[in-house]
């Protein structure tokens, strides 16, 4: 198994900081990339904050947390973040094409040696990895938001990903602090699969006037021991992030999983979450307010 000691994050978004943050506190030198500079400067500062925090709670030593942070580094482009790297992790938005666009460029600017692996939710790893000429060390690794608190890495074997890939991204998984489950490639993975079935259904409910968006919550925390209600949850992960993935599962597995005409209707309205300040919920000074259906 090769050794990694370099980590290049591509993409600074909610996910790709909070992979940045676990690969900088597993020891790693990490090195985050966004062409927005705006991007670079908020993901430094979460990230501190986030660091900070855990000291304040006890979860993490001051010297622990001071050398992660001296570990992160910031990249403008794609080639300086990844030239050096031995394991780069794609964090972009979940649309294949932005994947393989990224994909296609890592392969020409990486070492041969070095692994590819994407954060994808849903998307075949497989397809992405056909783009390359190293479809063996190509991997998905789908993390959890807030990734610095989730446990959870789903580490997705594509067709021809081979079992030194495989060992290299467990290892790197374990270090970041997370608990790996290693699923052979299906659309949706495990997690994704039956989270898009759940939120679906609620937003069907919500449609059809069953109960409020905060009841429908409520019922699922407080009754099934979900730490989160499936409208809080995907007012975090972000309502087009989730119709992506429900027309991809949709295309691939079939009618149960058409998206609810009501997502469909909020994303068109740009109510996409926390990032645009109203999803299923407002977001504000004030408490949050249960939006229109």
């Amino acid at each position: 198994m090769a050794p990694v000691n370099t980590v290049a994050v591509i993409g600074a978004g909610i996910m790709g900081r909070g992979i940045a943050h676990a690969a900088a506190l597993g020891g790693y030198r990490t090195i985050l990339e966004d062409l927005l500079p705006n991007a670079l400067r908020k993901a430094e500062g979460e990230i501190r904050a986030n660091l900070d925090k855990a000291v304040e709670l006890g979860k993490v030593q001051t010297r622990d947390a001071d050398a992660a942070f001296k570990r992160l580094e910031y990249a403008g482009s794609v080639d300086e973040a990844a030239r050096e790297a031995d394991l780069v992790i794609e964090a972009v938005p979940e649309e294949m094409e932005s994947k393989i666009e990224i994909f296609t460029l890592l392969d020409k600017v990486c070492r041969p040696t070095t692994i590819l692996a994407s954060n994808t939710s849903s998307l075949s790893i497989t397809e992405i990895a056909s783009v390359t000429y190293r479809a063996r060390k190509c991997i998905g690794m789908h993390f959890f938001n807030p990734v610095h608190k989730m446990k959870l890495l789903e580490i997705v074997r594509a067709l021809e990903t081979d079992d030194d890939t495989l060992a290299t991204a467990i290892e790197v998984g374990k270090r970041m602090g997370k608990e790996v489950v290693v699923i052979k490639e299906s659309p949706g993975f495990i997690t994704s699969r039956i989270n898009a079935m759940i939120g679906n259904e609620a937003f069907y409910m919500l449609q059809e006037g069953v109960a409020s968006a905060a009841d429908i919550d409520k019922a699922l925390k407080l009754g099934l021991n979900h730490p989160m209600g499936p409208f809080e949850m995907v007012d975090l992960v972000g309502l087009d992030t989730r119709l992506h993935i429900l027309e991809y599962l949709h295309r691939s597995l079939g009618e149960k999983y058409r998206p609810a005409p009501l997502l469909v209707q909020y994303v068109k309205a740009g109510r996409l979450g926390k990032k645009s300040g109203r999803g299923v919920y407002e977001y504000g000074d004030t408490h949050k307010r249960e939006g229109a259906s």
